[in-house]
C-alpha cells in the first residue's frame, strides 16, 4: 500500500546493461521488491515516479538496458527491498553497474530547523553484475574516476599512473581474497551430485557486494 507520512523520499538512479535474452517478464520479477514496496500490482503500474518530471523505471528492449530515475516515499525498511533487487538483477545483468540511492529526510526543512540541526539524509551506492569480478570492475572504475578528478586539481593527469596502479593492486588483492574464501567454502571435488556443471557445483558465488 502507498506510504503516507513516510519519513523519507527515496530516489533510485542508475542504468543497468542487461543480457540480450532478458525479456520484460524477467525484469518485472527482478524488480518486484521495488514496485511491490510502492504498493503497485505490476512493474507497469509501479514504474512511475512520485515526481512527474522523472522518467521512472524504463526497460529499453532495443538497447537491452534498465534505466531507473525513480522516487518513492518510504522508510529504512526499503533497504531490504534494495538488497533483494540487487540479488535479482545480478542474474540478469550483462556487466557491472552502479545504482545510486538517496534517502531524503522528508521532515527536514532547513529554513525552519534550529541552527546546527542536521537532516537524516543518507546516500548509498549499490553495485550489481553477473560476477564478482564484474562488480569489482565498476567499483574500481568509479574509485579511479573520483581519485583522479580530485588529484588533478594539484597534479597533471600523466603523473597519476602510480596512484591508479596502487588502486588496481588493492582491488586485485580483494578479488584474490574473495576467490580464496569461495574455494574454502567449496566441497571437495567429486562430492555431491552436481559437480559436473561448470560453475554450478560447489560454493555459490556471492550475489551482491555492496
Amino acid at each position: 500500500m502507498p506510504r503516507y507520512n513516510a519519513p523519507f523520499e527515496i530516489h533510485v538512479h542508475g542504468d543497468v546493461p542487461l543480457r540480450a535474452d532478458v525479456v520484460f517478464a524477467q525484469l518485472q520479477d527482478a524488480l518486484k521488491p521495488l514496485w511491490k514496496y510502492a504498493g503497485a500490482k505490476s512493474l507497469a503500474d509501479g514504474a512511475h515516479s512520485s515526481y512527474e518530471e522523472e522518467p521512472g523505471i524504463k526497460f529499453d528492449a532495443q538497447e537491452h538496458l534498465l534505466q531507473m530515475c525513480w522516487t518513492v516515499p518510504g522508510d529504512e525498511d526499503f533497504r531490504q527491498s534494495l538488497d533483494e533487487m540487487c540479488m535479482n538483477l545480478n542474474e540478469l545483468a550483462r556487466e557491472g553497474a552502479a545504482i545510486e540511492v538517496t534517502f531524503y529526510d522528508a521532515d527536514f526543512d532547513e529554513e525552519e530547523e534550529a541552527p546546527g540541526a542536521e537532516s537524516r539524509d543518507d546516500f548509498v551506492m549499490l553495485f550489481v553484475g553477473p560476477t564478482p569480478a564484474a562488480i569489482m570492475q565498476v567499483q574500481r572504475d568509479l574509485l579511479v574516476q573520483d581519485v583522479v578528478n580530485m588529484m588533478e586539481r594539484h597534479f597533471d593527469g600523466s603523473e597519476l599512473g602510480g596512484v591508479v596502479a596502487e588502486i588496481d593492486k588493492l582491488f586485485g588483492q580483494r578479488f584474490d581474497e574473495l576467490v580464496n574464501s569461495l574455494e574454502l567454502g567449496r566441497p571437495p571435488r567429486g562430492s555431491g551430485g552436481s559437480g559436473g556443471a561448470g560453475g554450478h557445483g560447489g560454493g555459490r558465488r556471492p550475489r551482491h557486494l555492496h
